[in-house]
């Protein structure tokens, strides 16, 4: 069977596997079982995202696409990344270099993720929200990005969560919509954030409050 047009010839291919027209997949990647590349959004009617047609899929060099992943048209997939198993990538959402998206974790459309962030298993980053760079997101936290929960005019607009360089937040966190989590900070499991965290600060609790500062001995380059 023919290779597909924008799909490099040492791409590594599994069976089952879709790739939709004007998919461009670099070199070295590797689509593994029944994954599904290039999806075309399709919005219900109140979906507040764009409705403009989206670009091309990009996945970079090195790129690991795993069995049953659906990463959508418009979407940007960065050298050497890994989108897990069954994980779910929405159209204009972007996943940096060596970052790595758990199994079944969802990341909604206009997503910005930076470069090595660990994001678990069942994560659920929501529209509109920006994870910087060496950020982890443990198994099952979630973020949201609607006050309202739907109950709102045309002129409302959706905050997601902006995560800070090399922050951390823990398994089964919820973050309400617009919450910042400050660089090198910790949210406890199962915290429920419903302010800003500062940096360094290490929050835990419903609500989460500040209980301390992480130490200089756990900051990222002690451990890079």
């Amino acid at each position: 069977m023919p290779r597909p047009e924008g799909v490099h010839e040492s791409v590594r291919i599994g069976s089952g596997v879709v790739i939709h027209p004007g998919t461009i997949v670099g070199p070295g990647c590797e689509i593994q079982d029944n994954a599904v590349l290039g999806k075309p959004a399709k919005l219900a009617r109140h979906s507040t995202a764009s409705r403009a047609p989206s670009a091309a899929l990009e996945v970079a060099a090195g790129a690991v696409i795993c069995a049953s992943a659906i990463v959508f048209a418009g979407a940007r997939i960065g050298e050497g990344a890994i989108v897990g198993d069954q994980a779910y990538v929405r159209e204009r959402a972007t996943i940096g270099e060596r970052s790595v998206i758990g199994r079944g974790s969802a990341v909604d459309n206009d997503v910005v993720v930076g470069a090595r962030v660990r994001v678990q298993t069942n994560v659920y980053l929501t529209a509109y929200s920006v994870v910087e760079d060496d950020v982890f997101v443990g198994p099952c936290a979630v973020t949201s990005n609607d006050d309202t929960m739907s109950r709102h005019g045309p002129e409302y607009r959706l905050r997601g969560a902006l995560l800070r360089r090399a922050c951390r937040v823990g398994a089964g966190a919820v973050l309400v919509p617009g919450v910042e989590v400050g660089e090198e900070a910790f949210v406890a499991a199962g915290a429920v954030v419903t302010r800003d965290v500062p940096p360094r600060a290490v929050v835990m609790g419903v609500p989460a409050r500040v209980v301390r500062e992480v130490g200089d001995e756990d900051l990222l380059e002690r451990w890079r």
